[in-house]
């Protein structure tokens, strides 16, 4: 496979690109779920509640965290994960930004 060659496309362009990776898969769906859901910090209980392996759970919020989605504090021995509001909040609108574009010409095919 080939590189992406991100630099030739605009920075708002690979963001869009980014958050579209990130929730790509169904886990990372199913962890922003749960954790809205619970409306607070989760330590350990997404094996449980997603039904993956822990290591696979972890390579999950790990990129949820890099982009920004969610953010982690030590407790113990744990990492407790909660939804990043002022991040989700920036990305959401960035989102919908980009998904209220409307074709204004529909004489295309």
């Amino acid at each position: 496979m080939g590189l992406t060659k991100s630099e030739i496309f605009t920075k708002d362009q690979n963001e869009i690109a980014s958050i579209a990776k990130v929730l790509g898969h169904p886990a990372r769906v199913a962890i922003l779920q749960h954790l809205f859901k619970i409306k607070s910090c989760v330590c350990g209980d997404l094996v449980e509640e997603i039904g993956l392996a822990q290591p696979t759970i972890s390579q999950h919020l790990k990129e949820l965290k890099k982009l920004g989605f969610i953010k982690g504090n030590i407790e113990g021995t744990s990492v407790c994960y909660c939804i990043d509001v002022d991040n989700w909040s920036k990305m959401k609108s960035f989102l919908i930004q980009f998904l209220n574009q409307d074709l204004t010409n529909t004489t295309c095919c």
